[in-house]
């Protein structure tokens, strides 16, 4: 793959054409509010399979179409009700299993922390790997979805930022830049630690984006 030496232009280049988060695809408004919260959960929790995010996003918003999008009306749905919803948004393969995931969930988030993620964050009292911890005791988020939740997150949750995990640091090194998030974060500027993050990780996911952003930056 071709490779320049002008770092800062290659995430310039990244930025301007890939710097959206995949809340912001999802049709999410994020808040430090629980509806929001909820949803991008659900996102993340959708993402941690392995199927396309033009689908999960679909699905998301599918969700949130069918008034799915707190964890009490979750918890209220039935499990037929979910599989649907899930089918229609386009997620079949993982869909019973993802249905008993979602339903358990809501159960779980209401029980513990009154259905509001900003327990859950009071709980971890701002420390990133409690956070990432306690994210992976719902059903269905393993260490990736809670990667995912907390890249978008780190917008209203500022003691998460500035959060590069592990898939974004790939990302970087697909492009041929630093995989340090200090060096990485210097030469981004005033680029949002979360729209960095998104940017990279669609690097990381994307060999021939990756290349065209090369080519385009060279």
């Amino acid at each position: 793959m071709t490779r320049t030496d002008d770092t800062a232009g290659v995430i310039r280049e990244l930025v301007a054409e890939h710097g959206r988060t995949y809340a912001e695809e999802a049709g999410i408004r994020l808040k430090d509010t629980p509806q929001p919260l909820y949803r991008l959960l659900l996102m993340a929790l959708l993402l941690s399979a392995r199927i396309r995010a033009s689908v999960v996003l679909a699905t998301a918003r599918a969700l949130h179409d069918a008034n799915l999008s707190d964890p009490h009306r979750m918890a209220g749905s039935g499990w037929q009700q979910r599989v649907d919803v899930l089918v229609r948004g386009g997620y079949r393969r993982y869909d019973e299993r993802t249905a008993t995931q979602l339903g358990n969930g809501a159960e779980l988030l209401q029980k513990r922390w009154g259905g509001d993620l900003r327990r859950l964050r009071k709980e971890a009292d701002g420390e990133v790997a409690a956070m990432r911890r306690l994210l992976q005791e719902i059903p269905g988020m393993g260490p990736a979805g809670a990667d995912i939740f907390l890249r978008d997150a780190q917008r209203v949750w500022p003691e998460v930022a500035p959060y590069l995990d592990a898939k974004a640091l790939s990302g970087a090194g697909r492009l041929g830049l630093p995989e340090a998030p200090k060096k990485l974060l210097e030469l981004a500027g005033d680029t949002e630690p979360a729209v960095l993050a998104a940017a990279l990780v669609r690097a990381a996911l994307d060999r021939k984006l990756a290349e065209d952003v090369l080519k385009h930056a060279a």
